[in-house]
Protein backbone atom coordinates (compact mmCIF):
# COMPACT_ATOMS: atom_id res chain seq x y z
CA UNK A 1 0.00 0.00 0.00
CA UNK A 2 1.40 3.46 -0.86
CA UNK A 3 2.25 5.88 1.90
CA UNK A 4 -0.61 8.04 3.15
CA UNK A 5 0.12 11.63 4.05
CA UNK A 6 -0.66 12.55 7.65
CA UNK A 7 0.31 15.99 8.91
CA UNK A 8 1.84 14.70 12.13
CA UNK A 9 3.16 18.12 13.12
CA UNK A 10 -0.42 19.35 13.59
CA UNK A 11 -1.01 16.91 16.48
CA UNK A 12 0.05 17.34 20.10
CA UNK A 13 -0.06 13.67 21.16
CA UNK A 14 -0.08 10.23 19.55
CA UNK A 15 -1.67 7.35 21.47
CA UNK A 16 -0.71 3.80 20.50
CA UNK A 17 -2.50 0.61 21.42
CA UNK A 18 0.15 -2.06 22.02
CA UNK A 19 -0.83 -5.59 20.99
CA UNK A 20 -1.49 -5.68 17.27
CA UNK A 21 -0.32 -2.11 16.74
CA UNK A 22 3.24 -2.01 18.09
CA UNK A 23 3.93 -5.66 18.91
CA UNK A 24 2.49 -9.06 17.88
CA UNK A 25 2.08 -9.96 21.55
CA UNK A 26 -0.84 -12.32 20.98
CA UNK A 27 1.68 -15.04 20.14
CA UNK A 28 3.31 -14.64 23.56
CA UNK A 29 -0.10 -14.81 25.27
CA UNK A 30 -0.95 -17.98 23.31
CA UNK A 31 2.26 -19.68 24.41
CA UNK A 32 1.65 -18.65 28.02
CA UNK A 33 -1.88 -20.08 28.06
CA UNK A 34 -0.52 -23.30 26.53
CA UNK A 35 2.21 -23.64 29.16
CA UNK A 36 -0.12 -22.92 32.09
CA UNK A 37 -3.07 -25.09 31.03
CA UNK A 38 -1.07 -28.10 29.91
CA UNK A 39 0.85 -28.14 33.20
CA UNK A 40 -2.46 -27.92 35.09
CA UNK A 41 -4.26 -30.54 32.98
CA UNK A 42 -1.36 -33.00 33.28
CA UNK A 43 -1.39 -32.62 37.06
CA UNK A 44 -5.18 -32.78 37.26
CA UNK A 45 -5.34 -35.90 35.07
CA UNK A 46 -2.97 -37.68 37.45
CA UNK A 47 -4.93 -36.56 40.51
CA UNK A 48 -8.39 -37.40 39.13
CA UNK A 49 -7.44 -40.51 37.17
CA UNK A 50 -9.04 -38.92 34.11
CA UNK A 51 -7.24 -38.33 30.80
CA UNK A 52 -8.26 -34.73 30.20
CA UNK A 53 -7.56 -33.61 26.62
CA UNK A 54 -4.47 -31.40 26.36
CA UNK A 55 -4.90 -27.70 25.72
CA UNK A 56 -4.45 -26.76 22.05
CA UNK A 57 -4.27 -23.64 19.92
CA UNK A 58 -7.91 -24.23 18.98
CA UNK A 59 -8.84 -23.89 22.65
CA UNK A 60 -7.29 -20.43 22.61
CA UNK A 61 -9.55 -19.24 19.81
CA UNK A 62 -12.62 -21.08 21.08
CA UNK A 63 -12.44 -20.19 24.79
CA UNK A 64 -9.80 -17.57 25.53
CA UNK A 65 -9.22 -15.04 22.76
CA UNK A 66 -10.69 -11.61 23.50
CA UNK A 67 -11.87 -12.48 27.01
CA UNK A 68 -10.66 -11.15 30.35
CA UNK A 69 -8.13 -13.54 31.85
CA UNK A 70 -10.36 -15.17 34.49
CA UNK A 71 -13.24 -15.58 32.02
CA UNK A 72 -10.88 -17.46 29.73
CA UNK A 73 -9.85 -19.76 32.58
CA UNK A 74 -13.49 -20.54 33.39
CA UNK A 75 -14.31 -21.30 29.75
CA UNK A 76 -11.46 -23.76 29.30
CA UNK A 77 -12.23 -25.51 32.60
CA UNK A 78 -15.89 -25.83 31.61
CA UNK A 79 -14.85 -27.37 28.29
CA UNK A 80 -13.07 -30.12 30.26
CA UNK A 81 -15.83 -30.56 32.84
CA UNK A 82 -13.60 -29.26 35.62
CA UNK A 83 -14.97 -27.05 38.40
CA UNK A 84 -12.72 -24.99 40.67
CA UNK A 85 -13.48 -22.40 43.36
CA UNK A 86 -13.45 -18.84 42.06
CA UNK A 87 -10.89 -17.61 44.58
CA UNK A 88 -9.82 -13.95 44.52
CA UNK A 89 -7.45 -11.84 42.40
CA UNK A 90 -4.98 -11.94 45.31
CA UNK A 91 -4.62 -15.74 45.09
CA UNK A 92 -1.06 -16.97 44.57
CA UNK A 93 -0.31 -18.68 41.25
CA UNK A 94 -0.17 -22.03 43.07
CA UNK A 95 -3.80 -21.77 44.25
CA UNK A 96 -6.16 -24.30 42.67
CA UNK A 97 -8.77 -21.64 41.92
CA UNK A 98 -9.92 -19.81 38.82
CA UNK A 99 -8.02 -16.72 39.91
CA UNK A 100 -4.98 -18.75 40.91
CA UNK A 101 -4.77 -20.29 37.43
CA UNK A 102 -5.26 -16.88 35.85
CA UNK A 103 -2.42 -15.49 37.93
CA UNK A 104 -0.29 -18.50 37.00
CA UNK A 105 -0.92 -17.68 33.35
CA UNK A 106 0.42 -14.18 33.99
CA UNK A 107 3.60 -15.67 35.45
CA UNK A 108 3.86 -17.97 32.42
CA UNK A 109 3.46 -14.93 30.14
CA UNK A 110 6.39 -13.22 31.84
CA UNK A 111 8.51 -16.38 31.53
CA UNK A 112 7.71 -16.78 27.82
CA UNK A 113 8.41 -13.09 27.26
CA UNK A 114 11.81 -13.40 28.95
CA UNK A 115 12.66 -16.58 27.06
CA UNK A 116 11.36 -15.70 23.61
CA UNK A 117 11.20 -11.92 23.66
CA UNK A 118 8.97 -10.03 21.27
CA UNK A 119 9.87 -8.41 17.96
CA UNK A 120 7.85 -5.26 17.22
CA UNK A 121 6.32 -4.63 13.82
CA UNK A 122 9.03 -2.93 11.71
CA UNK A 123 6.59 -0.38 10.27
CA UNK A 124 5.45 0.58 13.76
CA UNK A 125 9.04 1.06 14.88
CA UNK A 126 9.63 3.21 11.81
CA UNK A 127 6.72 5.48 12.75
CA UNK A 128 7.71 5.66 16.44
CA UNK A 129 11.25 6.72 15.49
CA UNK A 130 9.98 9.32 13.03
CA UNK A 131 7.59 10.86 15.60
CA UNK A 132 10.35 10.79 18.21
CA UNK A 133 12.64 12.75 15.90
CA UNK A 134 9.87 15.32 15.46
CA UNK A 135 9.45 15.67 19.22
CA UNK A 136 5.80 14.57 19.25
CA UNK A 137 4.77 13.12 22.66
CA UNK A 138 3.65 9.49 22.54
CA UNK A 139 1.86 7.15 24.95
CA UNK A 140 0.88 3.50 24.96
CA UNK A 141 -2.71 2.80 26.03
CA UNK A 142 -3.27 -0.92 26.62
CA UNK A 143 -5.67 -3.02 28.66
CA UNK A 144 -2.81 -5.40 29.46
CA UNK A 145 -1.00 -5.03 32.77
CA UNK A 146 2.01 -6.54 31.00
CA UNK A 147 2.41 -3.56 28.68
CA UNK A 148 5.53 -2.14 30.43
CA UNK A 149 7.27 -5.53 30.30
CA UNK A 150 6.36 -5.99 26.63
CA UNK A 151 7.70 -2.54 25.74
CA UNK A 152 10.92 -3.28 27.60
CA UNK A 153 11.31 -6.62 25.79
CA UNK A 154 10.76 -4.82 22.47
CA UNK A 155 13.36 -2.18 23.47
CA UNK A 156 10.87 0.65 22.97
CA UNK A 157 10.21 1.93 26.50
CA UNK A 158 12.30 5.06 26.14
CA UNK A 159 10.17 6.42 23.31
CA UNK A 160 6.96 6.67 25.33
CA UNK A 161 6.38 9.37 27.92
CA UNK A 162 3.48 7.43 29.42
CA UNK A 163 2.11 3.88 29.56
CA UNK A 164 -1.54 3.56 30.57
CA UNK A 165 -2.02 -0.16 31.22
CA UNK A 166 -4.75 -2.18 32.90
CA UNK A 167 -3.34 -1.60 36.36
CA UNK A 168 -3.30 2.17 35.88
CA UNK A 169 -6.89 2.06 34.66
CA UNK A 170 -7.98 0.09 37.72
CA UNK A 171 -6.15 2.40 40.13
CA UNK A 172 -7.81 5.45 38.62
CA UNK A 173 -11.24 3.90 38.12
CA UNK A 174 -11.08 4.26 34.33
CA UNK A 175 -13.38 1.97 32.33
CA UNK A 176 -11.66 0.07 29.55
CA UNK A 177 -12.20 0.14 25.82
CA UNK A 178 -14.60 0.67 24.05
CA UNK A 179 -15.01 3.49 26.58
CA UNK A 180 -12.65 6.35 25.67
CA UNK A 181 -11.48 7.08 29.22
CA UNK A 182 -8.01 5.52 29.10
CA UNK A 183 -7.17 7.33 25.86
CA UNK A 184 -8.56 10.58 27.27
CA UNK A 185 -6.47 10.20 30.41
CA UNK A 186 -3.32 9.65 28.32
CA UNK A 187 -4.03 12.69 26.18
CA UNK A 188 -4.49 14.90 29.26
CA UNK A 189 -1.27 13.61 30.80
CA UNK A 190 0.57 14.53 27.61
CA UNK A 191 -0.92 18.04 27.67
CA UNK A 192 -3.38 17.56 24.82
CA UNK A 193 -7.13 17.59 24.43
CA UNK A 194 -8.86 14.68 22.74
CA UNK A 195 -9.29 16.78 19.62
CA UNK A 196 -5.52 17.38 19.51
CA UNK A 197 -4.58 13.69 19.78
CA UNK A 198 -4.28 10.75 17.37
CA UNK A 199 -5.39 7.22 18.30
CA UNK A 200 -3.77 4.19 16.64
CA UNK A 201 -5.73 0.93 17.06
CA UNK A 202 -6.14 -2.49 15.46
CA UNK A 203 -9.19 -3.64 17.46
CA UNK A 204 -12.76 -2.68 16.71
CA UNK A 205 -13.30 -1.87 20.40
CA UNK A 206 -10.25 0.39 20.44
CA UNK A 207 -11.29 2.24 17.31
CA UNK A 208 -14.75 2.65 18.84
CA UNK A 209 -13.11 4.15 21.93
CA UNK A 210 -11.27 6.67 19.78
CA UNK A 211 -14.47 7.66 18.03
CA UNK A 212 -16.48 7.82 21.28
CA UNK A 213 -13.89 10.22 22.69
CA UNK A 214 -14.03 12.48 19.62
CA UNK A 215 -10.28 12.23 19.08
CA UNK A 216 -8.89 14.33 16.29
CA UNK A 217 -7.74 11.41 14.15
CA UNK A 218 -8.40 7.68 14.59
CA UNK A 219 -6.21 5.38 12.49
CA UNK A 220 -7.18 1.73 12.23
CA UNK A 221 -4.40 -0.79 11.61
CA UNK A 222 -5.84 -3.80 9.84
CA UNK A 223 -4.24 -6.89 11.37
CA UNK A 224 -7.25 -9.03 10.56
CA UNK A 225 -10.35 -7.16 11.72
CA UNK A 226 -10.92 -5.91 8.18
CA UNK A 227 -11.08 -2.37 6.83
CA UNK A 228 -14.90 -2.32 6.72
CA UNK A 229 -15.21 -3.26 10.40
CA UNK A 230 -12.63 -0.68 11.46
CA UNK A 231 -14.22 2.02 9.32
CA UNK A 232 -17.67 1.17 10.66
CA UNK A 233 -16.33 1.44 14.21
CA UNK A 234 -15.14 4.97 13.50
CA UNK A 235 -11.68 4.89 11.93
CA UNK A 236 -10.91 7.98 9.85
CA UNK A 237 -8.18 6.09 8.02
CA UNK A 238 -7.35 2.38 7.76
CA UNK A 239 -3.89 1.12 6.83
CA UNK A 240 -2.36 -2.35 6.51
CA UNK A 241 0.76 -1.30 8.36
CA UNK A 242 1.99 1.83 10.12
CA UNK A 243 4.81 2.09 7.59
CA UNK A 244 2.07 3.50 5.34
CA UNK A 245 1.83 6.68 7.44
CA UNK A 246 5.49 7.30 8.25
CA UNK A 247 6.36 10.93 7.46
CA UNK A 248 9.48 12.18 5.81
CA UNK A 249 12.02 13.57 8.24
CA UNK A 250 11.60 17.27 9.15
CA UNK A 251 14.23 18.23 6.57
CA UNK A 252 12.16 16.54 3.86
CA UNK A 253 14.39 13.50 3.49
CA UNK A 254 13.13 9.92 3.48
CA UNK A 255 12.72 8.30 6.89
CA UNK A 256 16.01 7.10 8.33
CA UNK A 257 16.47 3.38 8.88
CA UNK A 258 17.71 3.01 12.43
CA UNK A 259 17.34 0.39 15.08
CA UNK A 260 15.63 0.69 18.41
CA UNK A 261 17.76 1.62 21.34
Amino acid sequence: MPRTQVDWDSWKAVLFDLDGVVTPTAVVHMHAWDAMFNAFLTSRSAADGVAYPPYTEQDYFAYVDGKPRYDGVRSVLESRGITLPEGSPDDPPTAQTVCGLGNSKNDAFEEVLRAEGVVPYPGSVELILALHRRGIPMAVVSSSRNAPAVLAAADLSSYFALVVHGGVAEERGLPGKPAPDTFAYAARELGATNAEAVVLEDAVSGVAAGRAGAFGLVIGVDRGAGPEALTSAGADLVVDDLADVVPADPDGSAPAQEGTR
